[in-house]
């Protein structure tokens, strides 16, 4: 009952709202509630830049401008939001009273809910792991875990879903790697975070919400004796360096501790996945553009920045008005809603020229937003890009004449986008002489 109770107030009032609003035309529900709008948020998306660069819905205030949402995501106006902050008093309350315990992404101290002085201390026991010199020295671990893993394609049969055997295995092996995850428990992760990215969504189902408060509990659980393990028997990987971090007085109590390393661990593949499935579909919708790469692969690290460009793994991402503040002519007040479109950001005409097209040349594809920016810009964006570039190239390496064999399945997540299968014919994989 208590967690029926928890639904209402956080998602069923909201869901119900939003499908009606969606109905009458409102641009912002149709974005949480139109199932068709999510498939392909273009229109939407371009009635909403038609109407200005900061638009005022029944929901919140919502932007999909390029420069507004650079500068917002950098602006000392603005805050990072919580779970639940926007909803009604009466609602805040219920949902804040029957909340479960366990970690979640979006409440503190979880750093995407944080601002300095904690947001500060927080990140820096993360940021190392994620220097320049750290990534060149983890590609080289990435290319051995994209060979292990398409190796075992080769025997498997021609055709597979490429999501499953392939990009959701690779960024889960690395990232476990790094945050000292044992083999044993590297499928269990995967899962928990399938069961628990919908938590970044608002409007969920009561069925979505169950099996995400499920994974949220159960990966609190995991990481509290994975966190308890290593404190038994440390190692050289970044949760140890936190644990030893907390032991050595820099204040992270238990809940600080298991949020950090949750989020990281978590985050440091959930975006990935989305990366790598997407790029091969944009790549097999777009032979032309595969064929450049596989005549100039100087161009694969700009590929990549295009593929994150129009497939943004996060699709947007929000901001609270810390004072009266006004952007771009309209007045907000203190505790104001602003609703950031990562994903329209980067298809903004002013900034890109024929944004909806897809072209691994393109030189200023690197503007994009997807990263969000300033201070929360993401710590693993680096190790994104490098699992990515050295996946993909990998793949249509070793398998050339790779092609798609159905339309496959898009992930049910708003806020995150990406394949939950796509069913490829690996076809013949490429002489030993090609270049790997």
């Amino acid at each position: 009952m208590k967690a029926r109770i928890r639904w209402i107030a956080a998602h069923g009032i909201v869901r119900y709202g939003a499908k009606k609003a969606a109905q009458r035309g409102d641009l912002q529900a149709m974005l949480v509630a139109d199932p068709a709008t999510r498939e392909n948020p273009r229109q939407v998306f371009e009635k909403i830049r038609a109407s200005g660069p900061l638009v005022k819905t029944r929901i919140a205030n919502i932007s999909v401008t390029h420069r507004v949402v650079h500068d917002l995501l950098r602006s000392d106006d603005f805050r990072v939001t919580e779970f639940g902050a926007n909803l009604p008093k009466p609602l805040r309350w219920i949902e804040n009273k029957t909340r479960s315990k366990a970690l979640h992404p979006l409440k503190p101290p979880s750093l995407l809910s944080v601002e300095p002085p904690e947001h500060t201390r927080y990140r820096k026991l993360v940021a190392s792991v994620f220097t320049p010199r750290a990534v060149a020295k983890m590609r080289v671990m990435v290319q051995e875990k994209a060979d292990s893993l398409l190796d075992e394609l080769v025997t498997a049969g021609r055709d597979v879903d490429i999501v499953d055997k392939y990009c959701a295995q690779l960024p889960v092996a690395v990232i476990s790697t790094i945050l000292g995850v044992p083999d044993a428990d590297r499928q269990r992760v995967l899962e928990f975070g399938e069961m628990a990215a919908p938590s970044l969504d608002i409007g969920l189902s009561w069925e979505q919400f169950t099996r995400v408060e499920d994974g949220l509990e159960q990966f609190d659980a995991w990481l509290a004796g994975h966190l308890a393990e290593l404190r038994r028997n440390p190692g050289d990987d970044l949760m140890s360096e936190l644990i030893r971090a907390t032991e050595d007085g820099v204040g992270l109590n238990d809940e600080e501790l298991r949020a950090t390393a949750g989020l990281v661990l978590a985050a440091g593949f959930e975006t990935t996945v989305n990366l790598l499935g997407s790029g091969i579909r944009l790549l097999l919708d777009n032979p032309d553009q595969l064929e450049i790469l596989q005549q100039d692969p100087s161009y694969w690290p700009t590929a990549v920045e295009e593929m994150l460009r129009l497939e943004s793994p996060v699709q947007l991402t929000a901001r609270l008005a810390k004072r009266d503040v006004t952007v771009e002519g309209v007045p907000l007040t203190k505790g104001e809603l602003v609703i950031l479109v990562l994903a329209g950001a980067n298809r903004d005409p002013e900034l890109f020229d024929d944004p909806y097209r897809f072209d691994v040349t393109r030189e200023n594809a690197g503007k994009h937003l997807s990263f969000s920016g300033g201070r929360h810009y993401c710590l693993g964006a680096s190790l994104a890009k490098a699992e990515t570039e050295v996946g993909l190239k990998t793949l249509f390496d070793r398998f050339p004449h790779l092609r798609s064999t159905g339309g496959g399945i898009r992930r049910d997540t708003r806020v995150l986008r990406g394949w939950a299968s796509l069913p490829v014919d690996l076809g013949q994989p490429a002489s030993t002489g090609v270049a790997r």
